[in-house]
């Protein structure tokens, strides 16, 4: 009874999958050639692919590197045996105005140490892979290199040396501890080495000095701003009350910012005079403008998007209305409207004589429009959590900011990741409208190319490498956020 014939009673030894379904093979019959339709599908799109490439690549690969006209062009590809090719001189002899403007040739590094630097403010809050010390290594390497090109003084020379004995240590100890384990060299590294956070806070003062230049004092007192904002709440929310507190914190540092930086800046700057050669706005341009007005509004309108969305969904009546009124008036008004309106009516509300940067002006109206889209898209994110998660955080005796920040903003904000992102995609790539009122960002230097007598009649190798830059913003924005996707899922687990 218990001798059971079609039992088996010894185990199979495992054998490899077919060939046919892993790997390359397997991919491409699963995607490409499943079924008759997708294998002809596949085919037609394969040949159309081709056809493209066909015309394309032989127009790119065009020897006009080193042409100073259209005309030496015209002459480099006929002699070439080729109907047509691109112009690329255009590229070679403007590629620097492309990407600086008319900022002097002499300052370019101010703006290019500030582009690596951006990133190295942006790792300890964009990914979570890398420790503190590779972080405060880059940052040293980075400004290392920067001071080698600077080095003209003793003060400097001090500095590179200091900036070099930094790289060498941090770097000796990331190697002495690339064998050691992940969270004991994190602990470590922790332990030596200040949180990257820090100089992130600073890089928001640091990036417009390097940018603008003038007297340090300008950036120090509109950090002691912020900090006059957080010394007036935390003396007066004991004996005022915590909202009484907050709005009076919001209010002494604009008034500190309008009324007594300039004072503060230009006393400190006659007793220690230091600073860096100013430039003007008018001579900003080309990608440096539009990474300028993008990165702020981007940095700014997010945090302005969620206050927004809290408020439209506040209890308090003058809050809610406040905050329905500004959304919905802000997404009713064309962004070019916007510009307009910083370009030419702001003065008119202004005290006389006052002088409002353009590019700050720009920037205050591309961060409002971006906001009031940035709130109905956290909106949405807060709409789509279960009425459980508000209980919970009730459950557990959790006041309204801390459930705000510790459960329900997060959820929603991870919610909202497609749309948070497509907003910003969609504001870098509205920097262009700046060239209707006169600021020449990379399409408005396109056609004051353009109109030079060398390069008229050059469409599509300017345009064409203008798309190429934002591309590779847009792309890398696109991909971070479906890298954030996959390390914020937590339905697998």
């Amino acid at each position: 009874m218990n001798d059971l014939s079609f039992v088996r009673t010894e185990m199979l030894p495992e054998r490899d999958p077919p060939p046919s379904t892993t790997g390359v093979i397997g991919w491409l019959r699963k995607n490409m050639f499943d079924g008759v339709w997708n294998t002809l599908l596949t085919i037609a799109s394969i040949g159309l692919i081709v056809w493209v490439l066909g015309h394309i690549l032989p127009w790119i690969w065009s020897p006009t590197w080193n042409a100073g006209s259209l005309d030496q062009c015209r002459e480099i590809v006929g002699a070439s045996g080729k109907a047509s090719g691109a112009c690329w001189g255009v590229i070679h002899e403007r590629w620097p105005q492309m990407l600086y403007g008319f900022y002097p040739a002499e300052l370019r590094l101010r703006p290019t140490l500030a582009f690596f630097l951006l990133f190295i403010a942006l790792i300890p809050v964009l990914f979570n892979m890398i420790s503190r010390r590779m972080n405060w290594f880059l940052l040293a390497l980075v400004l290392f290199v920067a001071t080698f090109f600077t080095a003209s003084s003793a003060l400097m020379i001090v500095v590179q040396i200091v900036l070099a004995a930094a790289v060498l240590y941090i770097g000796y100890t990331l190697v002495a501890n690339s064998g050691s384990d992940r969270a004991e060299q994190i602990a470590a590294g922790a332990r030596r080495l200040p949180n990257p956070l820090i100089f992130t806070a600073l890089y928001v003062f640091l990036m417009p000095w390097l940018l603008w230049g003038g007297t340090i004092w300008t950036p120090v007192g509109a950090a002691l701003g912020f900090v006059i904002g957080w010394l007036v709440f935390r003396l007066l929310a004991p004996v005022l009350g915590t909202l009484t507190a907050i709005i009076l914190a919001f209010a002494a540092p604009v008034l500190w910012w309008l009324l007594l930086n300039g004072l503060f800046a230009s006393a400190m700057h006659a007793i220690l005079p230091f600073g860096l050669e100013p430039v003007e706005s008018r001579q900003f341009g080309g990608l440096l403008l539009s990474v300028t007005i993008g990165v702020t509004a981007i940095a700014v309108s997010l945090p302005m998007g969620i206050v927004l969305a809290l408020g439209r969904q506040s209890d308090l009546v003058i809050v809610k209305s406040l905050s329905v009124i500004f959304i919905e008036f802000i997404r009713g008004v064309p962004l070019i409207t916007l510009l307009f309106v910083a370009s030419v009516l702001l003065n008119i509300f202004l005290p006389p004589g006052t002088d409002f940067d353009i590019i700050l002006r720009v920037i205050i109206m591309a961060t409002v429009f971006a906001s009031a889209y940035m709130a109905e898209v956290i909106r949405g994110g807060l709409a789509a959590l279960p009425k459980g998660q508000y209980e919970a955080a009730d459950a557990l005796g959790l006041d309204y900011w801390k459930a705000q920040r510790l459960i329900i903003m997060p959820q929603a904000l991870k919610i909202s990741i497609p749309g948070i992102v497509s907003t910003f995609i969609g504001l870098f790539k509205d920097t262009t409208l700046v060239s209707i009122i006169g600021l020449l960002d990379p399409v408005g230097l396109s056609n004051s190319i353009r109109a030079d007598t060398n390069w008229n009649g050059i469409v599509w190798e300017l345009y064409g490498f203008i798309a190429l830059l934002f591309f590779i913003f847009t792309f890398s924005m696109s991909r971070y956020s479906m890298y954030l996707e996959r390390r914020l899922r937590t339905d697998h687990r």
